[in-house]
């Protein structure tokens, strides 16, 4: 497995893709959370970011103490579907291009190929929500800075839980892509059906709950998106109002927390036991 493990990293490290899709998610957390909340502020237009917002909040929304709201705000919906893209290009592409059936031929069996192959994304993703934070961070002291305005940064303690809380939302999102990439062996299928899911089929359902069937509350409250959007208001303590898509207290942290556990695991032994069961061709 150690083996495979460090394969999958060097293949990782080496690929495009990983790099395209963190830029992406790091361009967009920087945009929304930064470059349109500040060009408001500066100029005094309001904009989608701070339409109704005191000049004096939207300034604080882009100071270091609110770091951590823009590093992992967007994760529930749009970081979460680059990371649900990620593991379903990187698992499904070993099926579209053959290779699979090469690394199999090597010493390693399955079970070792499929944990090296998810020890490697995890990884990855630990780096994706690093850098994100370092990034935000450097934008946030540059504003401070530039606008002499007080550098409050979150406890040492906030911050680990807050960027543990992120990368699991990733982790959760980057597994289901990858037990629909060995469910259908292909890579377009799993990205179709999966950003579907995170981008509307969730939205749809928790709106018709709420609006039409609100006994059925307890449906939409155990699906993968609103746990993983309850987290991220939990470890931030962001404000309903102020909260980007997806990111609300559906649920309590801790219920948050064992919900996205228990997603989690379900997905890697869905991954593990359909890798073992099914034809590789």
């Amino acid at each position: 497995m150690l083996g495979s493990y460090r394969a999958e990293l060097l293949k990782l490290r080496k690929r495009s893709a990983v790099w395209v899709l963190f830029g992406a998610g790091l361009v967009l957390s920087l945009i929304f959370g930064y470059l349109l909340p500040y060009l408001g502020y500066a100029t005094g237009d309001d904009n989608q970011q701070t339409s109704g917002v005191p000049r004096a909040q939207v300034l604080r929304g882009v100071l270091p103490e609110r770091v951590l709201d823009n590093t992992i705000g967007g994760f529930p919906v749009f970081a979460g579907a680059l990371a649900l893209v990620l593991g379903a290009i990187v698992v499904g592409g070993e099926y579209t291009w053959g290779t699979l059936k090469t690394i199999l031929t090597q010493k390693a069996g399955r079970g070792a190929i499929l944990a090296g192959q998810l020890l490697g994304l995890l990884t990855m993703l630990a780096v994706w929500v690093l850098g994100t934070f370092v990034a935000c961070a450097l934008c946030s002291v540059g504003i401070a800075a530039a606008e002499n305005a007080p550098m409050s940064w979150p406890g040492a303690l906030d911050i680990l839980q807050a960027l543990a809380g992120g990368w699991l939302v990733l982790t959760m999102w980057c597994l289901a892509g990858v037990v629909l990439a060995v469910a259908f062996r292909n890579v377009a299928l799993p990205i179709g059906l999966g950003v579907v899911w995170i981008l509307g089929v969730e939205a749809l359902l928790a709106g018709v709950v709420s609006s039409l069937l609100p006994d059925l509350e307890f449906l939409s409250d155990a699906m993968p998106g609103a746990n993983a959007g309850a987290l991220v208001f939990s470890v931030t303590g962001m404000i309903a109002a102020d909260a980007p898509p997806g990111v609300r207290d559906a649920v309590s942290g801790e219920r948050a927390l064992l919900t996205l556990l228990g997603y989690t695991l379900v997905f890697a032994l869905l991954a593990a036991v359909t890798m073992r069961r099914r034809d590789v061709a």
